[in-house]
């Protein structure tokens, strides 16, 4: 089935499964609009793996949302319908036909938040603490889990570099577009921001010193400390998945050069050797392999390579310009940009068939941790594209030019 999310269930017995298939049948007969397929193999019985459920391109999931009651009622509601509609795998409804219906109430200090199936069946009745909108963004995430069976991404950090100061300075975003705050305040070149897992740190490369070197922040204090400052150039570190490595760009052996470092920027390890330049290295999510951009042929390409060295080998993507890789959290996909006709245009190279699609023009994009959402740059806005739907939504402008995006995993 062409451009589909495949999300497995949690893993039951042989029983559980085939009463869950039984339901599900049944609830197909009264809800024909809902947006999902159960696809099971002969196999698939016999090893007691899950169904999948595929929700498509063109088929989305109806869903009433009554405004939510009590205090901090309206904007929880406002970000609620938001985070739904985001998601991609709902159609908003008022009619009583909806195939769920959301609701809640507000104390100001919980939510109270309830999703029934139309007919009255108790899907998910669960209470949320912390700020309004973290309220919200919880139970967005457990609506769109409960129904899809997927993660959603509600709630999610994105960094960015803007230059309304007129500097390029760090930014922060949630994936709504709300909150919104800027970071770094150095008055000079501040970029390539980076998350570590959990989104717990954030690496970037700056300019305080006058020479290119990489900074790390701690979100949670705010305190911030320079890890690589070697001679020459420090530039586009990435975090390895597990928060152990650094992949980076450093020049400290004469040409700039692709190293993996330890968790605090030592014991820098040289992984490759060409007369070009290697720049931005994105990883595997079991941290094994890291596709990086390299002009050693003349026009930067993409190569991919072993983390702990070895002879890379080319990515095939059909173009003759490819920069700015990013690797998928699942591990299928790998987003980049190419350049045609003057314009730099957003490619998803799928890495078991090979297959390149162009789905828009903008730079630097980056995957959601459920790897079907991506965010980029597009002069002055930051766009959020749901590679499912194609749908596009502009999330933040009007902060000068945006470009380096990257989404907190």
């Amino acid at each position: 089935m062409k451009n589909a999310i495949h999300a497995p269930a949690p893993k039951r017995s042989r029983e559980d499964f085939l009463s869950t298939l039984a339901g599900f049948i049944a609830s197909c007969r009264t809800f024909p609009a809902i947006a999902a397929i159960l696809c099971l193999s002969a196999s698939a019985l016999h090893a007691e793996e899950a169904p999948l459920i595929t929700i498509t391109k063109s088929d989305k999931i109806s869903i009433a949302l009554n405004a939510i009651s009590g205090k901090d009622g309206a904007s929880i509601s406002q970000v609620l319908q938001k985070d739904l509609q985001l998601s991609g795998a709902f159609s908003l409804s008022n009619t009583p036909g909806a195939n769920f219906l959301a609701a809640g109430s507000s104390s100001g200090v919980q939510l109270r938040g309830l999703l029934t199936e139309r007919g009255g069946k108790v899907i998910l009745e669960r209470t949320y603490s912390g700020p309004a909108r973290s309220q919200a963004h919880a139970f967005a995430n457990d609506i769109i889990e409960a129904v899809t069976g997927v993660k959603g991404i509600a709630g999610s950090r994105i960094g960015f570099v803007a230059n309304r100061s007129g500097s390029k300075e760090i930014y922060l975003v949630d994936s709504d577009g709300g909150n919104l705050m800027q970071l770094t305040h150095d008055s000079v070149i501040s970029v390539s921001p980076r998350f570590s897992s959990g989104a717990r740190r954030i690496a970037y490369t700056g300019y305080q010193s006058g020479y290119a070197d990489v900074y790390e922040i701690e979100l949670g204090s705010g305190r911030r400390s320079k890890i690589m400052s070697y001679p020459g150039t420090n530039s586009g570190a990435a975090y390895s998945p597990d928060g152990s490595r650094f992949a980076v760009t450093l020049s400290k052996d004469g040409n700039p050069e692709l190293y993996v470092t330890d968790s605090g920027g030592g014991s820098p390890r040289r992984i490759t050797m060409t007369p070009g330049v290697e720049s931005s290295p994105t990883w595997s999510p079991d941290g094994r392999e890291i596709i990086y951009s390299s002009d050693s042929s003349g026009s930067p390409m993409l190569y991919r390579i072993s983390s702990s060295g070895g002879s890379p080998t080319a990515v095939r993507t059909g173009h003759s310009y490819n920069t700015e890789p990013n690797w998928s959290p699942d591990g299928k996909r790998v987003v980049f940009n190419i350049r045609e006709g003057g314009s730099f245009q957003v490619a998803v190279l799928d890495l078991n068939s090979g297959q390149v699609r162009i789905v828009g023009e903008g730079q630097s994009p980056a995957w959601a941790p459920n790897s079907r959402h991506l965010v980029y740059a597009q002069g002055g806005s930051l766009v959020l594209f749901d590679t499912l739907t194609m749908q596009r939504n502009a999330i933040a402008g009007g902060l000068g030019r945006i470009s380096e995006p990257t989404w907190a995993r």
